[in-house]
């Protein structure tokens, strides 16, 4: 079941089609500001619900295109626990495994790698392995120098032998309504756009994980240049997203 979430002043409510409408308000930067619907609550992470194969299908549209921030849908399993109070804060943070349609506005740049998209409409896939928390605790001893940029780029290097990923852009209008249907099996995932498939990747996921749908007004950015940036973006007019026929189904 799918809750709603969000910080105030942002709604997510049910359209008379049966369907969802997502939308954050204007307000400046320095201010976070989402709208959300996820099934995963305050579940720890090795109880998010969905494990391959799994396939999602839906329709969407967006109120521009190139809302400042993010918005997309699709699986993940919360790698940074940045859920501002909606249950993942207590999550031990993890390397990222994720399949979904994500739009990112600049200065977005989410790619370890400077041969695939970093913004804009993507389908995209993580695909890190589940390495136990006492790692990931002394690796979080080098975070202070990625402020550093020489440090940042080698940092980025590394980080990309292990963390997988692939991408590709989608071309189309993210204004006008979308299918988009994700299939993740164990060893592949197949994300398809109107019926025509846009991206099929071994880079698949390792679950179990959870279902999100989001819009915010968030940047992240790794370029190679290494000049590590992150923040809150101001919006001049509301942004939403409205989505129906949502179907999500594990099968044998």
């Amino acid at each position: 079941m799918l809750t709603p979430r969000h910080t105030p002043g942002s709604q997510v409510r049910h359209l008379a089609s049966g369907g969802w409408r997502l939308e954050i308000p204007t307000g400046p930067a320095g201010r976070y500001r989402l709208a959300q619907l996820d099934d995963y609550a305050d579940l720890p992470r090795r109880a998010f619900p969905w494990k391959s194969p799994f396939n999602l299908s839906l329709r969407a549209r967006a109120a521009q295109a190139d809302m400042p921030g993010t918005w997309g849908f699709g699986l993940w399993n919360d790698p940074f626990a940045l859920s501002l109070g909606f249950g993942g804060g207590r999550r031990i943070p993890a390397l990222p495994n994720a399949a979904w349609f994500f739009f990112a506005s600049a200065p977005n740049y989410l790619s370890l790698r400077d041969d695939l998209p970093a913004q804009g409409g993507l389908a995209a896939t993580f695909q890190s392995p589940r390495w136990p928390a006492a790692i990931l605790a002394m690796g979080a001893v080098a975070l202070p120098l990625l402020a550093l940029p020489p440090v940042a780029r080698i940092m980025r290097k590394l980080g990309r032998r292990v963390v997988k990923q692939d991408a590709v852009t989608l071309a189309g209008d993210p204004c006008e309504w979308h299918t988009y249907r994700l299939e993740w099996s164990q060893s592949q995932v197949t994300c398809c756009m109107d019926g025509n498939p846009v991206l099929e990747t071994s880079v698949a996921p390792l679950g179990p994980l959870a279902l999100v749908i989001w819009v915010d007004n968030q940047y992240a950015a790794w370029p190679p240049s290494g000049r590590l940036s992150f923040g809150a973006l101001g919006n001049d007019q509301p942004a939403w997203i409205e989505i129906e026929e949502v179907a999500a189904e594990r099968f044998a």
